[in-house]
């Protein structure tokens, strides 16, 4: 599970500090606006939402990169010891 979470957030923390460097080299914090007038925040406030925005987004996509990459039999597979296996098991009793 950890190595699988690590799949996960070490390749979006990295796009997500590529994000910040190539967004905030062009759009300066101080002069973003919501709905026609300034945020009022600071520089290291807007830097601080965006990047971990940024991050989730880029987790949101190599999770579903990592799930898709999955072979079928680890979601297939029964999770219970042979000998404590119930009847609905896939693959026991035929149902998939």
């Amino acid at each position: 599970m950890g190595t699988r979470l690590m799949w996960i957030a070490w390749p979006a923390f990295m796009a997500a500090c590529m994000l910040e460097l190539l967004v905030f080299a062009v759009v300066d914090p101080l002069e973003l606006q919501w709905s026609g007038q300034n945020l009022g925040w600071s520089r290291q406030a807007v830097y601080t939402l965006s990047f971990f925005t940024f991050w989730v987004v880029c987790m949101g996509a190599c999770a579903l990169t990592t799930l898709l990459r999955m072979d079928p039999s680890e979601f297939n597979s029964c999770p219970y010891p042979r000998d404590q296996r119930p009847a609905a098991c896939p693959g026991e009793t035929g149902v998939v």
